[in-house]
């Protein structure tokens, strides 16, 4: 009986930048665990960033340049770690039955 392999994106890049992978079976392993840590804070920190960011972009906010790009920044690093989180995850959801 062979044991089903998936290929989980994790939360953080290898040592050259590039995206990293688990091969895990699906078992909460210590690195997979370690991952879902890893995503639960990164989500909770875009919350926050989102919530800290709205007033700052009312029109009757006055920031100066640098700290627009500062937030947008801080917006963009939080948006690219969620979508990798959404991503990871809707690798791991099986497809829908197609003979249903």
């Amino acid at each position: 009986m062979s044991q089903t392999s998936y290929l989980r994106l994790l939360p953080w890049t290898g040592p050259e930048g590039k995206p990293a992978h688990l091969v895990t079976d699906g078992t909460p392993s210590p690195l997979a665990l370690l991952a879902d840590s890893v995503e639960l804070q990164q989500m909770e920190t875009a919350a926050v960033i989102l919530g800290l960011a709205q007033p700052m972009v009312t029109t009757e906010a006055s920031l100066t340049t640098g700290q627009l790009r500062f937030i947008i920044r801080r917006l963009i690093e939080s948006l690219t770690d969620v979508l990798n989180i959404a991503e990871s995850r809707g690798r791991r959801i099986p497809p829908y039955d197609s003979e249903q």
